[in-house]
């Protein structure tokens, strides 16, 4: 008997399945060549020759003449069929050394271990030798039962609801404080710069600039040091931080606990010490009855949860809308098929009803008027109509006869069909598609993974560069007073116009443009 070798090759350049018919029309007339399937999706050639008469960069060579790339794959194990099964009836160890025994001895399993606490059985197998229903058939003739562990086909780790949510309240909260907070801002500034007119105007005494400041409303003092303004403000931040920043503040803990700073750690600390640092000024100011009010920045919170938890809420909304269409996609998928089994003259014999994962290449499906092909196959018998439109954007029903490819989903309209499995399982095109989308959701552009890698040394840098200004402005206020006087109180000014100037620092890289983006 002469050898038969297999090989994949990765093709590109395929569009549609003309190409697809091409190649395999093509590479069949050539010698020592045994039979070629080609998945257009996975853009991959598994072919099945003679290494006596050709080699597998002769294959490649033969399909670049056609006019496509073609490169030979050099790890061949994607072939290998994977089976997940759960066995019940096992009772000891002897049971699953059995199993396990008679499993490896079969021919076509390279592959198997039992579990006996989770009752579930991994295998390995070559779908050309043997197929899932043989391998459960070995285990039923042992005596135990065995049936296919369920898989999730409803997509749910794609759903973005949750964290829609999540961000969208987020946002809302911090909106409802952060307007008041922006208007008794804007309403300080603008009264601030009033009052510098009449200073300028009337040549006041600084006495008289200070008791017009202090009739405004905002600047009155509820306690002594203690301002309506400031009090407002504080009560407006404090949901803020708490609500708002909720999630930022679990994240950033987990990503200090593995020592990364990301993001979120940038946001904490600058929302963190703003809020603090205010929050401990006000208790000095009141502590010393201070009589002028003491500067606060309890509005940087608010404002920074608020652009922050938007951008989040934006992505989120994003990402679920290809979700969205990945998971009607992943429904489009049929969940039985009818196997049947022929005798000569193409007689039916049998037929019975499988899950779609157990088809095995080769198998004989049948499929009736408005059913869905479970998987992708050749007709072997029968006229029909099918409509492709989910893949192909076809919106005419296609014309299908004995030769013709039809595609896993798409829809039987008026003949019965039976058709050959060639591709089954994770190698269907509509399998194939799921896995290409899943692919681009998991995998981050270029630019997004240079962001990131940035942002890891772009945290820690700033926290530097702004304590670094901390120190500066101190020194630079001890050194030469003239710069910051502006007030009385040497250190508190001096101190307070540095932390002013740290936090800013902070505050302005922390929704950084690519944070952000």
């Amino acid at each position: 008997t002469k050898t038969i070798s297999k090989c994949y090759v990765q093709v590109t350049g395929m569009t549609c399945a003309s190409c697809v018919a091409n190649i395999e029309r093509n590479l069949r007339r050539e010698d020592g060549i045994h039979s070629i399937l080609v998945a257009l999706m996975a853009g991959k050639a598994e072919v099945r020759y003679n290494p006596a008469v050709i080699h597998p960069a002769a294959i490649a060579e033969l399909i670049r003449e056609l006019g496509f790339g073609a490169t030979v794959m050099e790890n061949c194990g994607e072939g290998d069929g994977i089976l997940e099964l759960v066995v019940r009836g096992m009772t000891c160890a002897s049971c699953v050394h059995k199993i396990e025994s008679t499993l490896m001895k079969t021919n076509g399993v390279l592959y198997c271990s039992v579990a006996l606490a989770t009752n579930k059985a991994h295998i390995k197998y070559d779908p050309e030798i043997i197929g899932p229903r043989d391998v459960m058939q070995v285990i039923k003739d042992l005596g135990f039962t065995t049936s296919l562990v369920k898989k999730d086909r409803s997509a749910s780790h794609l759903d973005h609801k949750q964290e829609i949510k999540q961000w969208k309240r987020s946002f809302v909260v911090s909106l409802i404080f952060c307007i008041p907070v922006m208007g008794l801002m804007i309403y300080m500034m603008f009264m601030d710069s009033q009052l510098s007119d009449a200073h300028a105007h009337h040549n006041m005494s600084n006495e008289e600039m200070e008791a017009l400041h202090s009739s405004m409303f905002l600047e009155y003092q509820l306690l002594p040091g203690l301002s309506v303004m400031n009090f407002l403000s504080f009560l407006l931040c404090v949901p803020v931080q708490i609500f708002g920043g909720w999630h930022f503040y679990i994240q950033a803990y987990k990503a200090l606990k593995h020592k990364t700073a990301n993001m979120d750690v940038l946001i904490v600390l600058a929302t963190s010490i703003a809020f603090v640092y205010s929050f401990v000024i006000l208790l000095v100011a009141m502590a010393e009855k201070a009589k002028v009010n003491p500067v606060t920045f309890f509005d940087t919170p608010p404002m920074l949860f608020v652009f922050i938890s938007l951008g989040r809420w934006l992505e989120h909304v994003a990402k679920g809308k290809t979700s969205e269409a990945l998971a009607r996609l992943i429904s489009l998928q049929a969940t039985e098929a009818t196997i049947v089994t022929l005798g000569p003259d193409n007689v039916l014999l049998s037929e019975e009803q499988v899950d779609v994962e157990l088809v095995q290449r080769g198998d004989i499906v049948r499929v009736i008027p408005g059913g869905k092909f479970p998987v992708d196959g050749r007709v072997i018998e029968g006229h029909s109509m099918v409509d492709e439109s989910l893949i192909t954007g076809e919106a005419m029903p296609v014309t299908k006869k004995p030769g013709n490819t039809v595609i896993a989903g798409s829809i039987n309209q008026n003949g019965s069909l039976l058709i050959s499995a060639t591709h089954v399982g994770a190698d269907t095109t509509l399998s194939q598609i799921v896995k290409l989308v899943e692919e681009a959701q998991t995998s981050k552009a270029p630019i997004q993974q240079f962001a990131d890698k940035l942002s890891g040394y772009f945290v820690p840098s700033i926290v530097a560069v702004s304590v670094v200004t901390l120190f500066a402005w101190i020194i630079i206020g001890f050194v030469d007073f003239e710069i910051v006087e502006k007030y009385f109180l040497v250190t508190e000014v001096i101190i307070r116009f540095a932390f002013q100037a740290s936090i800013t620092v902070l505050c302005i890289a922390c929704p950084c443009s690519l944070g952000l983006a």
